[in-house]
């Protein structure tokens, strides 16, 4: 007997309340969704589920201590801690602007960290 897998589609406002039925590890049915989206997201959700990483950085000689920054697309969620401790070590040097790639390939991921938050130099 497989198992259920129930998911709050968040996707669009509508919030699905979505039931995926996962047989030696497979998607064999997935239902109660209202569009092709839906399916899409508990596909992902219970096969590789992902998520955005946002977080700050130390920044040294600037005029706030800390900078915010964000993966450019979502990393893995079982890479999340890791990826937390490796940023947890990184330390810039002011100035930093808003997009600015902080660390390429994270963890060997395809993910970029980038800076959402400009800092300028300590006057």
């Amino acid at each position: 007997m497989g198992e259920a897998r129930h998911l709050t589609c968040i996707v669009c406002p509508k919030g699905c309340s979505i039931e995926a039925l996962i047989e030696n590890g497979q998607i064999k049915e997935i239902k109660g969704n209202k569009c092709k989206r839906g399916a899409e997201y508990a596909r992902m959700e219970c096969m590789d589920p992902r998520r955005i990483l946002t977080t700050t950085v130390r920044v040294y000689g600037g005029e706030a201590p800390l900078t915010s920054v964000k993966t450019d697309k979502p990393l893995p969620k079982g890479k999340i801690m890791d990826c937390m401790k490796y940023l947890n070590q990184v330390r810039l040097t002011a100035p930093v602007a808003v997009g600015d790639i902080v660390v390429e390939n994270i963890l060997d991921t395809g993910v970029n960290i980038i800076v959402t938050k400009k800092v300028d130099t300590a006057c």
